[in-house]
């Protein structure tokens, strides 16, 4: 056989980077990040059982800098796999298959899980002076 060179698959080097494409890589990747941010609500359920001292050790563990950052973040991805897997739900159904509806519906997963997330920590943050 001779060696011939090969046709590469375009990648993501080629594509110009657009929101339809960062919406699915990041919907996956919340839903990993949702997955493994299951266990943490397990271990708050085990501690809650377990009593007060096991509560409180899960409760200093989440009010520290990183465990802020880490409930914040699962938050996001929370209110941004819902909102994207509704628009997922509405093009299932036929619908929003313009390229203009495409950019729009991407535009508001990203924009409407962010406002999202920040009124849950509002709420959450003005019930009884802080999460």
């Amino acid at each position: 056989m001779a060696n011939r060179e090969r046709p590469l698959s375009p990648h993501l080097q080629v594509y110009a980077w657009q929101i339809q494409m960062v919406t699915s890589i990041v919907h996956r990747t919340t839903g990993i990040i949702l997955a493994v941010g299951g266990l943490l609500i397990a271990w708050a359920l085990v501690a809650l059982a377990a009593g007060p001292d096991a509560w409180a050790q899960f409760t200093a563990c989440a009010r520290s800098p990183l465990g802020f950052l880490i409930l914040f973040g699962w938050t996001w991805a929370f209110a941004f796999h819902l909102i994207n897997g509704i628009r997922h739900l509405v093009q299932d159904a036929g619908y929003a298959y313009r390229v203009a509806s495409f950019v729009r519906n991407g535009w508001i997963s990203v924009i409407g899980s962010l406002v999202l997330t920040a009124v849950i920590w509002l709420v959450a943050m003005m019930q009884r002076g802080g999460a």
